[in-house]
């Protein structure tokens, strides 16, 4: 099967065979005659919900903390994603090309949804309230946009506040309209990191202008009353307003941060669970703090996020949580976190050895989607009231002045919902970020929040593997650890916080040329 890149994307990615990307399946629209009506702009809206499910979902999430310092690979993983575990990652790796060609995917679909969203409601075809719709569908689409970008730009670029945004070639290549074409002069070589961020965050306050205005105008339609009775599966003005916040974080811009994570947790719509609802919000997928995660169901799956880390039968997994990741939660008496997200394996085999271990379980799988075999697959809570919390509390440290004690207030009250018996602390502005920044890690850990916090922060790592706990049944578990990249390391800007461009890309489009990352 050819692979699609940026240049193959630009031939169209309305329809997709699984062998051979020239032939057009039976029965698909192409792009002349596709989206004429209202249920077909509804029916291709489910797409990019279905692109969603995908892009935030399985490797996308977790692939990023395989990489960093809080899992070891045992030797009986059988290299699976080896690669990135032990440092050494290349412009071939198909992880990192199927990263880059997925979100590409999702943002041709999203152009070719905005694109005749405007034509339709130019058109006298349409009622007012179906143009409304139409105004929401787009809104979401051009949220689904800025999310592509935003996954593009956090993995092959430059972190924002560590690079000169105006720099020549260091952004991604941006499409904005769906055109197709073979011509490969037309295709686009890497903007800015600032023309980048540009589109994403008009993008955001695109879709935020056009949710609000359909949640504030009341309509909903008879298929809205049917289907949309999960209101976390579908986009809302605080679902962008939360995706505001983290754009906001990362480039450094800590005003809108704290505006639009305060506006959040003001409303009252999110409120942190109990503490004794936290391990269901993980194993079922419910809890009063998602503000997005998208559907799925036992015919409508997305990746698992816990397949690298649990066996059904607890047999030997492919990633441990290493001992520098456990002394995490254990440094902090009462933490809820630490029941809820790990367990021990008590007897899985080796080489004809057996083993005991902790697993990372906060995937647990959900048992409405896994009907016939745990595939430790759960709904990817892409935005939820907790990093509001922390996003307020390391933004309004960095502000200063009057916003300090309510950031540390915003820093105490997520920690009363994450510890038992917590008492308030006071912290200066520094301390404030320091602690901040530390209840990130553990509460994102196999989320892929660490990277981007690594990156905007400037800072390295160094993983503790080696178990040292003195029980010797545990402690053993150090001898099937991969030896390679088991103690890695990475300094503060080293060039791997940065993923190559894949080769294919390069290669395919003439545009790229001379392009690459550097260090690849």
């Amino acid at each position: 099967m050819k692979k699609l890149y940026i240049s193959m994307m630009l031939l169209g990615a309305m329809a997709f065979s699984s062998c051979d990307m020239d032939l057009k399946p039976v029965g698909t629209l192409d792009d002349e005659t596709a989206i004429q009506s209202t249920q077909d702009m509804r029916k291709f809206r489910n797409t990019l919900y279905t692109n969603l499910r995908s892009v935030t979902s399985g490797a996308y999430v977790y692939l990023t903390d395989i990489q960093l310092d809080g899992f070891n690979g045992l030797i009986s993983n059988g290299n699976n994603l080896s690669d990135f575990s032990y440092g050494q990652i290349y412009p071939t790796n198909s992880n990192v090309t199927g990263y880059w060609s997925s979100n590409y995917v999702m943002i041709s679909n999203a152009n070719a949804l905005i694109d005749k969203a405007d034509l339709l409601s130019a058109t006298s075809d349409f009622t007012d309230k179906e143009k409304m719709v139409f105004a929401r569908y787009k809104g979401e689409a051009q949220f689904t946009r800025a999310l592509g970008y935003y996954n593009l730009v956090e993995h092959f670029s430059k972190p924002y506040t560590q690079t000169d945004p105006n720099a020549t070639a260091s952004g991604v290549p941006l499409v904005t309209t769906y055109s197709p074409t073979d011509d490969v002069k037309k295709y686009p070589g890497r903007a800015t990191l600032a023309e980048t961020y540009a589109l994403i965050e008009s993008d955001l306050q695109a879709a935020y202008d056009a949710l609000k205005a359909y949640e504030e105008s009341g309509y909903q339609d008879k298929y809205t009353e049917k289907y949309e009775t999960d209101k976390t599966a579908y986009l809302t003005s605080y679902a962008v307003a939360a995706m505001q916040a983290r754009v906001a974080l990362v480039k450094g811009d800590y005003q809108t941060a704290w505006d639009k994570a305060t506006s959040i947790i003001t409303s009252n719509k999110y409120k942190l669970v109990l503490r004794s609802a936290y391990k269901k919000m993980w194993k079922n997928d419910t809890g009063t703090e998602i503000i997005f995660q998208p559907f799925m169901s036992d015919k409508e799956k997305g990746g698992s996020n816990g397949g690298v880390f649990q066996k059904k039968d607890e047999t030997d997994p492919y990633y441990i949580p290493n001992y520098g990741t456990l002394m995490m939660f254990v440094e902090n008496e009462g933490d809820i976190r630490y029941d809820a997200w790990f367990t021990t394996y008590n007897d899985f085999r080796i080489e004809g050895e057996s083993y005991k271990a902790y697993i990372f379980c906060k995937y647990p799988g959900n048992v409405a989607i896994n009907t016939i075999e745990n595939e430790f697959i759960n709904k990817t809570k892409v935005f939820r009231t907790s990093e509001m919390y922390l996003i307020a509390a390391e933004a309004g440290a960095h502000l200063g002045g009057d916003k300090l004690s309510q950031a540390n207030k915003y820093l105490n009250d997520f920690c009363k919902k994450r510890y038992t018996g917590y008492q308030d602390k006071t912290y200066s502005a520094a301390e404030l970020i320091k602690q901040t920044l530390a209840e990130r890690k553990r509460e994102f850990l196999g989320e892929g929040m660490l990277w981007t916090d690594l990156r905007r922060t400037n800072q390295g790592f160094q993983r503790i593997s080696n178990f040292d706990i003195g029980d010797p049944e545990f402690d053993k578990i150090n001898n099937v650890m991969f030896k390679v990249g088991k103690n890695l390391k990475y300094e503060a800007g080293d060039y791997r916080f940065t993923w190559p461009i894949p080769k294919d890309e390069i290669d395919s489009n003439p545009q790229m040329k001379g392009q690459q990352n550097p260090g690849y």
